[in-house]
């Protein structure tokens, strides 16, 4: 077996490597928008859901409809990637979020929002980011090339890191000078600049050099079996796919919901001013993870690093789980933040460079569902568990158990790849 870096020409690592590409530079600013919108659009909806339900179960639901449409989704999402261009199905992501928003504006204007209606337009938004995400990743494939392939990615990764640390502030401010009402007005259109540029963007089918990979046609839940078996005889791509699958199930993003009582067990000033630390924190490490790993070119993707940032990563979040001071539990935070963004990115890259052309996109989409999807059961172990033994416990011994996990896994990425023909 051989890693993804073992398929490309060897190259001096360059700094921020797919920047240097014209279309990709246009691409990266609309995502950053785009993704700072999304963040904007929660800090507005969720106040205003407050304000008017106060209904934990309204709450869950955010959740559920946010993580729930990756996990039964994903891989048709991927399928239509794979079949139509990419560049037309991001275009109705893009839409489902502005529809989300003006749907928002409509019922905060006319002060007519009921239950039923919040829940639809969150299963709406939820929707918006499984169509965007398989066919967002064979795009940038297409933009960059295999050779800038990891930098597209981690330099996506950390617009997405930037629209959590700015949307939160950046939707108060908006909230505060327009009201919830016309703020979410605008919100809609920060989303339109990439729908535009998407519009005569040169990249897509059309625009692949050589012989373009046939396309497979879809088949509902044969696609699934057909895409688990193409994975199944990858090493590397199994590997990474349960890698985060399991890193999802196990801890996710769960402990975010329960930093306000880690901040107050901790003790450290005013609860929610140790919240936003904490929160900030995480995002932050992840940023500086990007803007560090891009400046030098750093860690090439292989499958056995991913494992090993995996397995500091679960090091990091137990540091967390068990800090005794405030300080050490912010700089755990940090370094969890950091590993993560960089794990993820590895493996996104590897998952792209290691799968078929035909079926791209359907690769994609079931290591979306691996790692995305199944966040919505992490609350089972870490926020469940933590009713029973405390949070700090549950977390701590999450990340034990992902820790064991993830050392099992490391045997995978040794293993000769198997040859998966289509039925």
């Amino acid at each position: 077996m051989s890693d993804a870096s073992a398929k490309t020409p060897a190259a001096a690592p360059q700094s921020f490597a797919a920047l240097r590409h014209p279309g990709y530079r246009a691409y990266f600013l609309g995502t950053a928008l785009a993704m700072t919108a999304d963040s904007i659009e929660h800090v507005i909806s969720y106040w205003m859901m407050f304000q008017k339900f106060h209904s934990p179960t309204l709450g869950g639901f955010a959740v559920l409809s946010h993580w729930l449409p990756f996990l039964l989704f994903s891989v048709y999402s991927g399928a239509l990637a794979d079949r139509f261009d990419p560049r037309r199905i991001i275009q109705l992501g893009m839409g489902c979020f502005t529809t989300a928003s003006l749907a928002w504006f409509y019922f905060f204007l006319t002060d007519t929002l009921q239950m039923w209606q919040a829940e639809t337009i969150l299963v709406i938004h939820g929707f918006a980011g499984v169509l965007w995400g398989p066919a967002s990743q064979l795009l940038i494939h297409d933009i960059v090339g295999p050779a800038h392939l990891q930098s597209a990615v981690r330099l996506n990764a950390t617009s997405r890191y930037l629209g959590l640390l700015m949307g939160p502030a950046i939707g108060g401010a908006i909230l505060l000078a327009l009201g919830p009402v016309y703020g979410i007005l605008l919100n809609a259109t920060i989303y339109l600049p990439l729908v535009f540029w998407l519009w005569k963007a040169p990249y897509g089918p059309r625009f692949r050099a050589g012989h373009a990979a046939p396309r497979v046609a879809m088949r509902g839940l044969a696609d699934i079996l057909a895409t688990i078996r193409t994975v199944a005889g990858s090493p590397v791509l199994l590997a990474v796919t349960l890698l985060v699958g399991c890193a999802s199930l196990l801890v996710g993003n769960a402990y975010q919901a329960q930093m306000p009582e880690f901040a107050r067990d901790l003790g450290h000033g005013n609860a929610g001013f140790s919240y936003t630390m904490m929160l900030g924190a995480d995002a932050a490490g992840a940023f500086i993870a990007g803007i560090i790993l891009e400046s030098g070119g750093f860690l090439e993707p292989r499958a056995r690093t991913a494992v090993l940032l995996v397995m500091a990563w679960c090091c990091a979040v137990g540091g967390f789980a068990v800090a005794p001071y405030y300080p050490l539990a912010l700089a755990f935070l940090f370094t969890a933040g950091f590993l993560e963004l960089s794990f993820n990115a590895m493996a996104q890259t590897l998952v792209q460079l290691n799968a078929p052309a035909a079926v791209r996109g359907r690769v994609i989409g079931l290591y979306n569902m691996s790692a995305m999807g199944l966040r919505a059961f992490s609350g089972v172990t870490v926020g469940l568990g933590g009713s029973f033994i405390g949070i700090h416990w549950s977390l701590a011994l999450s990340a034990a158990a992902l820790l064991l996990i993830t050392v099992s896994l490391s045997s995978i990425t040794g293993r000769r790849p198997v040859v998966v023909r289509e039925r």
